[in-house]
């Protein structure tokens, strides 16, 4: 009976499931015999869920298992999503944060349906826990998932080792399983995940055909200065930092910027997209209350802080460490907030973002040697507070014995100021990048430099391999009173495959989105590529073709 059972079964399987959806469950338990050296594959099966239109092989494994320095465990945990619906082409999904998670492999992005993930494309999609595990660190309290940065290859793996390692393997797996060659690879990533993709494009110029880059903080550890500038702001106006800004500052702030800035781009609604424009007309200033019975007005000291926040980080020799900031009206949103004046989470007593996970990573992670600040939220904020830009902003630069790479080269590349990225050209990659203009984490100023010394490097010939797209009131992500739905990936892939050069990008504003305005319902607006913007022609004002993208003169 046993054996008419062991006989019979897999038959019923072929006959239910079909023999193509059978054939690739037979693939996927074999992937487990096919594992590169050193590399152990835990599970394989057959999986389903709402976001994935195709039946999936799921695999997950580890690999690069060791001991660091720090008597900690480490290893390179993945996920790799294998569609039925496969169009050959393999995606690397960077996760953003601290890592040490491995977030499922379905390569969404902001702005994208989940109709348009690129698993719903026709991606093989592989994610990973970026060398470490964020939960392994429990006795270090808040500071847990970054004290990862006392170990240096744990470091390492976080800014580029584990894409280096993972790679080839992931390929190894996507080939064995349709044995068949991938077509075309691509990468991405969005926030750390945006930096990751850019780092790929210079220090593995051959490993992907296009990038894809959301939001990027390509100077990671420059930018964490920022979150020590931002506190000790906030503190000079209330002990208390949540009680510094109120939302009500914030709209008021925003207001003034609209305000001066709504029309500069030929029509009034609430968007602003000659954003380069408003930088130049708009005068925080202005909007210091003059006696105690103005109205929509604030405080001088609100308005230094926010002048002071904007300006960015410098020394004592007023010299900058990290970029300034664009006026724009996602000040007002939720977002905006959470990270850099108060959080909604009761464990952190309510502290932002950057006290959190904005110490933690610039103490453990992003300076050298590492300061080893206790987990608790008080020792975080103080850790800020008393943050020297003179003595301690040096240290995300030095290197010592232990640390033979600095964070700031660890993070980014050994050309990071001036990139020419001629090996990914040659290769042929082509890479996307989008950035809100609210961003409270890192600065669309910095993308923008970094766009602007590419063309500089390549004699104006940047846009023929990356095109930079602004979204206006967009923070960190979908949010604040922005046109936040849009499609990247599908113009990468144009790109890449077919040689169709991306231009303007429709953007939508989002119905679920509470913090666009009446008239922003069912806006749509063209994403222009940087350095032009979206101005207003002629015709219904809530239709993209009633504008053209133009340069500022």
């Amino acid at each position: 009976m046993k054996t008419l059972l062991t006989y019979f079964v897999p038959v019923l399987t072929l006959v239910l499931l079909g023999s193509s959806t059978a054939a690739y469950a037979v693939n996927c338990q074999t992937l487990v015999t096919k594992a590169p050296q050193n590399v152990e594959i835990k599970t394989t099966m057959m999986g389903r869920d709402k976001d994935v239109r195709s039946p999936y092989c799921l695999v997950s494994g580890v690999m690069s298992q060791r001991m660091g320095v720090d008597d900690k465990f480490y290893s390179i945990q993945f996920e790799l999503r294998l569609p039925n619906f496969w169009q050959g082409r393999f995606g690397y999904q960077f996760n953003g944060g601290s890592d040490g998670e491995v977030k499922p492999a379905l390569g969404a992005m902001t702005g994208l349906l989940s109709s348009q993930y690129a698993i719903n494309q026709g991606f093989a999609v592989v994610s990973s826990n970026g060398g470490h595990d964020a939960q392994a660190n429990p006795e270090a309290g808040l500071a847990g998932p970054t004290v990862f940065g006392h170990d240096p290859e744990a470091r390492r793996d976080y800014g580029y080792g584990a894409v280096q390692k993972l790679n080839p393997v992931a390929r190894s797996l996507i080939e064995s399983y349709y044995a068949s060659p991938i077509k075309y690879s691509y990468g991405l990533g969005q926030s750390n995940g945006g930096r990751m993709a850019m780092v790929a494009a210079s220090r593995f110029p051959d490993m992907f055909d296009g990038l894809l880059v959301g939001y990027p903080g390509f100077n990671l550890p420059r930018a964490a200065l920022q979150h020590a500038w931002d506190i000790q702001a906030l503190h000079r106006v209330n002990d208390d930092i949540s009680q510094s800004l109120t939302p009500r500052d914030l709209k008021v702030f925003a207001k003034r910027i609209l305000d001066q800035c709504d029309t500069l781009d030929g029509i009034s609604d609430d968007m602003i997209f000659a954003a380069d424009t408003c930088q130049k007309v708009f005068d925080p200033k202005a909007l210091v209350c003059k006696s105690n019975f103005d109205r929509d007005c604030l405080p001088l000291n609100k308005v230094a802080a926010l002048m002071r926040i904007h300006m960015g980080p410098h020394d004592s020799k007023n010299q900058a460490l990290y970029t300034d900031w664009a006026y724009d009206t996602g000040i007002s949103s939720d977002n905006w907030r959470m990270w850099k004046v108060e959080s909604t989470i009761s464990d952190w007593s309510n502290k932002p973002i950057s006290v959190v996970m904005g110490a933690a990573s610039l103490a453990h992670i992003f300076t050298t040697p590492f300061t080893n600040v206790a987990g608790n939220i008080y020792a975080l904020e103080n850790y800020l507070l008393k943050f020297d830009f003179d003595k301690d902003a040096p240290k995300i630069y030095a290197t010592n014995n232990q640390f033979k790479e600095s964070a700031m080269t660890t993070m980014t590349t050994p050309d990071a100021a001036k990139p020419k990225l001629t090996e990914f050209k040659q290769h042929g990659g082509k890479m996307i990048i989008f950035h809100g203009n609210s961003d409270p984490v890192f600065s669309v100023k910095d993308t923008m430099r970094w766009y602007d010394f590419l063309d500089f490097m390549l004699e104006g010939r940047a846009p023929e391999f990356v095109r930079l797209y602004r979204i206006p009131g967009m923070p960190h992500g979908q949010g604040g009173p922005s046109a936040d739905q849009f499609d990247m990936l599908q113009p990468l892939i144009s790109w890449v495959e077919r040689k169709q050069t991306p231009k303007h990008i429709v953007a939508a504003t989002r119905e679920k989105n509470p913090e666009i305005t009446a008239r922003m319902a069912g806006m749509t607006r063209p994403l222009c590529p940087y350095p032009s913007y979206a101005k207003y022609n002629k015709g219904d004002f809530l239709q993209a073709t009633s504008f053209q993208c133009v340069i500022a003169k």
